[in-house]
C-alpha cells in the first residue's frame, strides 16, 4: 500500500500545472515590439515566460499580452478602455513611448498619453507598472534627455511602480540583441523576465 502511494504521488509531479483558471486575475502588459515577440516564437517571449514563472510559484494570475509592434502611446490610450473592460486586470504593465520617441512625437502627447493610460487603469481598479524607455539622441540631447527623464517624472508624480529599462542588462551582451540593434533576441527574455519579475514580485497577492 505503501509503495502504491509512493507510485501515485510520483505519477502527480509528472502531470503539468494546472492552468489558471478564466476567473483568475489577469496581468495585462500593453507594449510594443519589445513585448510583442518579434522575430521569435510567442512561447519565448518574456510574457509567456512570465506566465510559466507565475504558475511554477503558486500564483494564479492569467497573463494577457497585449502588445503590437510599432505600437505607440496614442495606440495604448486608443485600446485601453476596451482592454479594461473586457479583461478587467489586477495590474496593467505599460511599455509603450520608445516609438513615440524614434519617431519625434511632441513629449508632451506622450506624456499625457501615458498618464490617460495610468488613470484610466487605476480608475478600474488595477495597480500599474510603467516601463522606463530609452532612446538613441536622433533628436538631439535636449529631446533625449527630457524623454528619458519623462517615465522616472511620470512614476513619480503618479505613485505607480517604474520598471528599468528592459534592454538595460542586455543590449550590450553577445547574443542578446538581434542584428537591428533595437530588439532582443530569444536569449534575451529570460533575463528581462528576470527585471520584470523583480518589480512585479512584491505586487502579487
Amino acid at each position: 500500500m505503501k509503495f502504491a502511494c509512493s507510485i501515485f504521488v510520483f505519477l502527480l509531479c509528472l502531470l503539468p500545472a494546472a492552468a489558471p483558471a478564466d476567473d483568475a486575475p489577469v496581468i495585462l502588459v500593453l507594449g510594443d515590439s519589445l513585448s510583442a515577440a518579434y522575430n521569435m516564437e510567442i512561447s519565448e517571449a518574456w510574457p509567456s515566460l512570465l506566465q510559466d514563472r507565475l504558475e511554477e510559484h503558486g500564483h494564479t494570475y492569467r497573463v494577457f499580452n497585449s502588445s503590437i509592434t510599432g505600437e505607440t502611446t496614442q495606440g495604448g490610450v486608443t485600446r485601453l478602455p476596451r482592454l479594461l473592460r473586457e479583461y478587467q486586470p489586477a495590474i496593467v504593465l505599460i511599455e509603450l513611448g520608445g516609438n513615440d520617441g524614434l519617431r519625434g512625437i511632441p513629449l508632451e502627447v506622450s506624456r499625457a498619453n501615458l498618464a490617460a493610460m495610468i488613470d484610466a487603469s487605476r480608475a478600474a481598479g488595477a495597480l500599474v507598472i510603467i516601463a522606463e524607455m530609452r532612446i538613441p539622441p536622433n533628436y538631439g540631447m535636449t529631446y533625449t534627455e527630457r524623454f528619458n527623464a519623462m517615465f522616472h517624472e511620470l512614476a513619480e508624480q503618479e505613485s505607480v511602480t517604474l520598471l528599468p529599462f528592459l534592454l538595460q542588462d542586455v543590449a550590450l551582451e553577445p547574443g542578446m540583441m538581434q542584428a537591428d540593434g533595437i530588439h532582443p533576441t530569444a536569449a534575451a527574455q529570460p533575463v528581462i523576465l528576470d527585471a520584470v519579475w523583480n518589480v512585479l514580485q512584491p505586487m502579487l497577492q
